[in-house]
């Protein structure tokens, strides 16, 4: 009896580690964004929340010839904006330990995608960009830009 008792608290203790450490989670911070075709690092995203839907945009550009260029591929408001600053995600909302519902933009090309985020890590996500279907789509992987201190 008391071997069951014991492994069902050890069972319950877990239970509550794992809850805590998913909830614990935030989206919000600096994430250095890695090109999925190259491996080469791009620069710097900040994700943000505002009333419960999360947004991202460019605030460190790593390659000197990159950091003055603009979105003219892009449409609407975002024309001709400046790479730094602009915002290339837009309305995720978090649902069953995932964010989606939103759109990514790609500054190459201009275009929207459907988008969703998940943690592979506390301190690394899975940016899914897709049109209609996940399957149908590009995977990037960032990674959380810590405080140095």
């Amino acid at each position: 009896m008391r071997f069951v008792q014991k492994n069902i608290l050890c069972l319950i203790f877990a239970l509550l580690l794992t809850t805590q450490w998913c909830c614990s989670q935030s989206l919000v911070g600096r994430w250095k964004t890695v090109d999925d075709e190259t491996g080469k690092e791009k620069g710097v995203v900040e994700i943000y929340e505002k009333s419960g839907v999360y947004y991202a945009k460019i605030v460190e550009i790593f390659e000197a010839e990159h950091k003055n260029k603009k979105c003219v591929l892009c449409s609407g408001d975002d024309k001709d904006k400046p790479f730094l600053g602009l915002v290339i995600i837009r309305g995720l909302k978090k649902h069953e330990g995932e964010f989606n519902g939103g759109t990514v933009l790609d500054p190459k090309n201009g275009k929207h995608y459907k988008c969703y985020i998940k943690f592979e890590s506390n301190d690394k996500i899975k940016i899914r960009g897709y049109i209609g279907v996940p399957l149908l789509g590009r995977t990037q992987y960032w990674y959380r830009v810590k405080n140095s201190k």
